[in-house]
């Protein structure tokens, strides 16, 4: 019999190394299913922390500390909406160990879906969601709300090519974000697929100019600020391009 889960949900530890005094703080969040009451893969966890290095590396010096949500188990499961109540759990618990610091919420997947779901806890400053996971509409059910999302900077990445996530339910969403909160804005990855692989290096820069920008105010390499400046639909289709983070910043 599988093992289901049953214990509460917790924080990795610090990635990289603890700073001397944190500024700020990412809470990474794995994928998921739609159902299920089983533990967490670890393959799940695995697969934020190479952004978690990232991001650690490159807002050390500011005073980030970026930290893996462990959920109590795998799966949305419907109106529980388990993984988005973990992290609400997690952003009270930044608050708890570092006080008031501006907290990003990262949710890979399924946990794109958790960090949009959450946005509006008081600490969260920012949202960033990457190739998430969203319900098909459904006449007979509410739409996924936006109106938390207001007075936070959210951006939203998704391969083109991705056949576990539908860009298409992306783009529809943060167009209605964009309605409650002009600082939204979404990249497409032509020709990319879920994983986001081909341009991994891309996805990690810009994710980590967001962070730093949101959190600490370092100016917004210009494809980004123009992003979250552009009306839609530019805005929300915005082309990541090849080599974003080597050469494009002012």
């Amino acid at each position: 019999m599988a093992q289901q889960g049953t214990t509460g949900p917790g924080l990795g530890r610090v990635i990289g190394t603890t700073p001397s005094a944190v500024g700020g703080v990412v809470l990474l969040l794995p994928g998921g299913c739609e159902t299920s009451i089983r533990r967490p893969s670890p393959l799940a966890a695995g697969a934020v922390r190479a952004l978690g290095r990232r991001l650690a590396r490159d807002g050390h010096a500011a005073g980030l500390a970026t930290h893996i949500v462990r959920y109590r188990c795998r799966g949305w499961n419907g109106a529980q909406a388990q993984l988005a109540e973990d992290t609400v759990w997690a952003a009270d618990e930044v608050v708890r160990l570092y006080g008031d610091v501006p907290v990003c919420l990262a949710g890979v997947d399924m946990g794109g879906r958790a960090a949009l779901r959450a946005g509006g806890h008081p600490a969260v400053d920012s949202v960033l969601a990457i190739a998430p996971w969203l319900p098909e509409e459904d006449v007979a059910a509410p739409p996924e709300p936006v109106k938390q999302l207001a007075g936070r900077r959210v951006l939203i990445v998704h391969g083109t090519n991705d056949e576990r996530t539908d860009p298409e339910l992306s783009f529809r969403f943060a167009e209605r974000a964009k309605k409650a909160n002009r600082d939204v804005c979404r990249f497409e990855v032509h020709s990319d697929g879920h994983r986001l692989h081909q341009h991994q290096a891309e996805v990690q820069a810009l994710a980590s100019d967001f962070v730093r920008g949101t959190l600490f105010g370092t100016d917004f390499a210009r494809p980004l600020e123009d992003a979250l400046a552009a009306p839609p639909p530019l805005g929300l289709r915005m082309p990541l391009a090849s080599g974003f983070g080597r050469s494009l910043r002012r």
